[in-house]
């Protein structure tokens, strides 16, 4: 079970994450967490790439040291990557510092003060040391690519229903979201293209 559309009441309630970019202008924020890996990021890549999109990759430290030619593609093409810690790891399950080692061994080689927490998840003490390093990205829009028990034909309503200018919507460049994700992307990029609207860089506007 998750919610497509992050309430408002929520997003009040912890202003110290970013949950959006404040603007009018039709623009949007794709996000894809947990890559890269071979099987699906580079056709995430070509996508992009046919609609000139920009995005944001939250990438998990492992798996950049497993594909780094990957990695390095996503960099070329010109998008934003973010943290996603080394392992993928959650934390309302990990002891505090083993949690951070795990964050900053990723940093060490993804290069970006952006950091989502694997299933948005953190204590209020890892957050509290994490956000004075980093900027944490949330969303408002989540499509739910990685749910078994949704449909392709589901995933693409998520999100034509709930994003909004301004909207951080996350994907996931992974084996779990595949079926999903390769129904609902391209559609995504064709009906928003369509209405003018463009696809930016988490850093391409001020985040809040």
């Amino acid at each position: 079970m998750f919610l497509a559309k992050t309430p408002k009441l929520i997003q009040a309630f912890m202003p110290f994450y970013t949950w959006s970019v404040p603007t009018s202008e039709k623009i949007l924020y794709l996000t894809f967490d947990d890559g890269p890996i071979p099987e699906v990021t580079p056709w995430v890549l070509e996508t992009l790439r046919s609609y000139n999109a920009g995005a944001t990759f939250f990438c998990v430290g492992d798996n950049v040291e497993k594909y780094p030619d990957i990695y390095r593609q996503i960099q070329r093409d010109g998008h934003a990557v973010g943290n996603h810690t080394y392992h993928h790891l959650n934390g309302w399950q990990t002891e505090h510092v083993t949690y951070l080692n795990n964050v900053r061994r990723c940093a060490r080689i993804v290069k970006s003060r952006l950091f989502r927490p694997p299933y948005g998840r953190l204590m209020p003490r890892q957050r509290e040391f994490l956000q004075r390093h980093f900027r944490i990205v949330m969303w408002d829009v989540l499509s739910g690519d990685y749910a078994p028990e949704i449909t392709p034909e589901q995933c693409l309503q998520n999100v034509l229903d709930n994003a909004r200018p301004g909207s951080i919507i996350v994907f996931h460049d992974s084996l779990k979201a595949e079926r999903n994700l390769r129904y609902a992307l391209p559609a995504i990029l064709r009906h928003f293209a369509g209405k003018g609207y463009r696809f930016g860089r988490l850093e391409d506007g001020e985040m809040a």
